[in-house]
């Protein structure tokens, strides 16, 4: 198993990065120098819909972005798992022909994919996927233990990191509410866990739309998202 504090002292200078993509891309490199693995795909997860978005592949040529990639989570059972959960999971062989899309067997030597949720809190909203390994690596138990806590951390210091111009865009309560949005809370629930009236929480939803410019809450959320304010 690798230790947490392995990646956590590596995992912690996110903190003095500024630019949100290259704190991803960060996130990723310590990922790969870790772990026995060639390549990483980062994700985005909505609750809204079950969408995951990608981002950004990491491998040995480079990075790739790979924003075309959308999925209802829900019609590939591995992530599907992962997420609900919030474990890191691996399957391999005809496991992996049934748990997956052809989309992601991009070669016939391709056959074995693992799969890590990027938490902050209790809330999923990222993960990372693998499908290339180094030679002879070996993904046991221990090794998902360790990614499910990487994926926990990584969560952690991407949220605690919020660039400092951020605050100047939306009000504390305001990105408050927002990210909640984003994480598919309804009205109702932010209300009652933030202990505020449902009338309070639309005032904020509005104001925040109308600094984004945005049309409803979607067009909010998607926002910030592409500005990474939130991830």
């Amino acid at each position: 198993m690798v230790p947490p504090y392995t990646f956590m002292g590596q995992l912690m200078k996110l903190e003095d990065i500024i630019s949100h993509e290259e704190k991803l891309y960060k996130i990723l490199e310590i990922y790969m120098s870790t772990y026995p693995v060639l390549n990483s795909y980062l994700f985005r997860f909505s609750p809204l819909g079950y969408l995951g978005e990608g981002i950004i592949m990491l491998n040995q040529n480079g990075i790739v972005y790979i924003n075309e990639i959308r999925d209802d989570i829900r019609t590939l059972p591995i992530i599907y798992s992962s997420i609900l959960e919030r474990k890191a999971k691996y399957c391999t062989g005809l496991e992996y022909l049934k748990q997956t899309s052809s989309k992601y067997i991009v070669t016939s030597s391709v056959n074995s994919m693992v799969v890590f949720p990027i938490c902050y809190s209790s809330t999923v909203i990222g993960y990372i996927c693998t499908n290339e390994f180094t030679k002879d690596a070996v993904i046991d138990e221990e090794i998902l233990s360790s990614l499910t806590q990487f994926g926990r951390l990584a969560g952690k210091y991407m949220e605690k990191t919020n660039r400092k111009e951020d605050s100047q865009v939306l009000s504390k309560r305001e990105l408050e509410v927002m990210r909640k949005i984003s994480w598919g809370e309804s009205t109702k629930e932010m209300a009652e866990l933030m202990d505020i009236s449902e009338l309070t929480v639309k005032q904020y939803v509005k104001s925040a739309m109308k600094k984004l410019g945005a049309h409803n809450r979607s067009h909010a959320v998607g926002e910030l998202l592409r500005r990474g304010i939130i991830s």
